[in-house]
C-alpha cells in the first residue's frame, strides 16, 4: 500500500513538473511575440501600438537617422542618456527601428556610435560581424516580428577577427580552440580582395573589412524566406558601414 501511494505521488509531481515546463514554455513563446507555429503574419497586431511611436519609420527614414546620430556622436553633440522617461514606456514592448549585426569589439558600440536610447536599436554582436544560422534567425525576428525596417552591418578599422582571417588564408596560420571556425567562416572577404604588389598592407587590411561588410549585406538582401521577401517588397533595407576608431564616424560602404 505503501509502494503504490509513493508511486501515485511520483506520477503527481512528475504532472505537475510537466505542467509547470508547458507553462513556462509558453510563457516564454509569447513572450518573444511569437505563436507556436512561428506564424509571424499572427504578431501582426503586436505593435499596433508600438512603445517608442517615434520608431515607426520607413526603411529610408531609419538610415538617414541612423547617420545623423552618427553625426552628432562624431561632433560631441550625443543627446545624454535618460534611462527614467523611457522606462514605462520599454515595459510594455520593445520597438526598435533598426537592427545591428556589429562586431563584439570593446571599442565600437552601436548604441553609442549612432547616439540611441534604449528600444532603440536591436544588436546582434559577434567577432567579424559575420553570419551564421544563429544570426540569421536573430535579424529574421527582428524584421519579422519586431518589423524593424533597416538593417546595418557594421564592420571596423583594425578589427581582430579580419587579422586572423588574413593571417589564416595568407599563413596557413591556425588558432587555438574554436577561433579558427572565425578565421575560416571570414576567408571569403580575404581571397575576394587580392594581394598586389603594390598593395600596402594597411590598404588590403581596410579593403577586407570593407569587402566582409558588403559580402554580408549581399548575403542578407537574397536570404530567404523572410529577408528577401521583405527586401523585394520595399518593407527592408540591408545596408553596410564601417566604423572609423580615430574619427568615431561611420561610412557607408554597401
Amino acid at each position: 500500500m505503501c509502494n503504490t501511494e509513493n508511486h501515485t505521488s511520483i506520477i503527481e509531481q512528475n504532472n505537475q513538473h510537466r505542467r509547470s515546463f508547458l507553462k513556462l514554455t509558453t510563457a516564454s513563446i509569447l513572450g518573444l511575440g511569437l505563436t507556436p507555429l512561428g506564424n509571424v503574419h499572427a504578431t501582426s497586431g503586436v505593435m499596433k501600438s508600438p512603445p517608442l511611436p517615434e520608431n515607426v519609420l520607413t526603411p529610408e527614414a531609419a538610415l538617414e537617422r541612423l547617420m545623423k546620430g552618427n553625426e552628432r556622436y562624431v561632433s560631441g553633440q550625443s543627446i545624454p542618456l535618460n534611462f527614467s522617461d523611457e522606462r514605462l514606456d520599454l515595459m510594455r514592448g520593445q520597438n526598435p527601428y533598426a537592427c545591428v549585426l556589429s562586431c563584439s569589439d570593446s571599442r565600437v558600440s552601436p548604441e553609442f556610435c549612432f547616439d540611441e536610447q534604449r528600444g532603440d536599436l536591436f544588436v546582434a554582436r559577434v567577432a567579424g560581424n559575420y553570419l551564421t544560422t544563429d544570426f540569421i534567425a536573430t535579424l529574421e525576428y527582428s524584421a519579422a516580428v519586431l518589423h524593424t525596417p533597416l538593417i546595418m552591418v557594421l564592420g571596423h578599422e583594425n578589427c581582430g577577427a579580419v587579422k586572423a582571417a588574413i593571417d589564416a588564408t595568407d599563413n596557413n596560420e591556425q588558432f587555438p580552440g574554436h577561433i579558427q571556425s572565425i578565421a575560416t567562416a571570414l576567408t571569403p572577404a580575404v581571397r575576394a580582395v587580392q594581394k598586389k604588389p603594390d598593395y600596402v598592407a594597411a590598404n588590403r587590411y581596410y579593403e577586407i573589412v570593407k569587402m566582409n561588410v558588403i559580402l554580408t549585406v549581399r548575403e542578407l538582401r537574397k536570404q530567404p524566406p523572410i529577408l528577401s521577401s521583405l527586401v523585394d517588397n520595399g518593407k527592408l533595407k540591408v545596408a553596410g558601414g564601417v566604423y572609423q576608431l580615430e574619427t568615431g564616424k561611420v561610412r557607408l560602404v554597401a
